[in-house]
């Protein structure tokens, strides 16, 4: 079951987002202790289109600012440096109590000092994203999109963001583009909207050309059957994740492509990383293997990256898999939470264990 993507489209890839800054303490110290920070625009959506835009591919970023705000405005910087378009209403701040962007305060731990993060997230401006913002018969009619990313994160975010969600993807399926959904759960963002929540993301699932999620994701997104309890090695796991995932294209078979990572820390900087992916009738599946780690937030954003630019660059599974395994390899080998490649070679270098010297 081959995804058809729209042709002669302006865009390759749309991600509607909420943009934020994370700040992050030098040499992955913890955030209690520390009085330097290094700070950098931020969100899990733009993170994953991440991989296209550095790639070359034309990305557009569909969100909200707040109008003079010096975050705003090192934002759109951010995005521009990485090559992404963006669009976004302005939004009146409202005085010292009103709107603002996101603050993501995270270590990147050490050894078996694990990470922590801190979300803060009151005032969010994107929380009031809404498809007013948008002329989406000229994004999506007029200009063309072959792909459009959306992400649990963001359909949770409020009840204004998950209708948001829910009439772009309506838009996308019957303007003829592809849709992505990474169901992302957040257990404080579905506290007491369990209903509310799981109806939309079944619909959004049901519209869905590619369904991505962790066994969590599965089960409590969608209300999937998990995999057989246990799994004493590596061989177990992944039939456990093939049962349920078989389970979930029963319920959604229109989607083509469902994918999860399998990710096994040994310590902060030594993680075993895998994936598995359903195409069709046919599983792709890469057991895990050791890859060293700078800081992991993003990993799981650079394996859908690869995946998609995989996708759009009409790959077959088992390479767009593969590409995807090292994208997210590659992410974790960087400070930023989103991945910069260089080129393909560099991610495919990754996938052949090559680490020696471009000269």
């Amino acid at each position: 079951m081959s995804i058809k993507l729209k042709e002669n489209a302006k865009y390759s890839l749309v991600v509607p987002t909420s943009m934020g800054v994370r700040i992050t303490p030098y040499n992955g110290q913890p955030v209690h202790s520390s009085t330097d920070y290094f700070m950098q625009a931020t969100s899990a959506e733009t993170n994953v289109a991440s991989i296209s835009s550095y790639l070359g591919l034309p990305v557009k970023v569909l969100t909200k600012f707040v109008k003079d705000s010096p975050v705003a405005a090192f934002i759109k910087s951010n995005l521009l440096s990485r090559h992404m378009e963006y669009e976004g209403k302005e939004v009146e701040q409202g005085g010292p109590w009103g709107y603002r962007h996101q603050f993501n305060i995270a270590d990147s731990g050490s050894g078996l000092r694990g990470p922590r993060v801190h979300n803060d997230r009151a005032g969010e401006v994107g929380r009031t994203l809404s498809v007013k913002d948008f002329d989406l018969e000229k994004i999506f009619d007029k200009e063309g999109v072959k792909i459009i990313h959306m992400s649990g994160l963001i359909a949770a975010l409020s009840e204004e963001t998950g209708q948001f969600c829910l009439e772009l993807a309506r838009k996308a399926k019957s303007s003829g583009t592809a849709i992505s959904f990474d169901l992302n759960y957040r257990a404080s963002f579905w506290k007491n909207r369990e209903k509310e929540l799981r109806n939309i993301f079944s619909e959004i699932a049901s519209l869905s050309d590619i369904l991505i999620g962790n066994e969590e994701d599965f089960q409590l997104c969608l209300g999937a059957k998990g995999p057989s309890t246990g799994g004493k090695n590596i061989a177990e796991k992944i039939e456990n994740f093939k049962e349920m995932m078989n389970g979930v294209k029963e319920t959604y078979p229109g989607v083509s492509v469902f994918a999860t990572t399998l990710r096994e820390v040994l310590s902060v900087n030594k993680h075993l990383w895998g994936a598995i992916l359903l195409e069709g009738g046919n599983w792709n599946v890469i057991e895990p293997r050791e890859i060293t780690v700078l800081d992991r937030i993003g990993g799981g954003d650079g394996f859908v990256g690869g995946l998609l630019y995989g996708i759009l660059k009409g790959w077959n599974g088992e390479k767009y898999t593969r590409f995807g395994w090292a994208s997210g390899a590659l992410a974790t080998t960087f400070l930023t939470d989103y991945a910069q490649p260089a080129d393909e070679e560099m991610i495919w270098s990754i996938w052949e264990g090559n680490a020696r010297v471009k000269r």
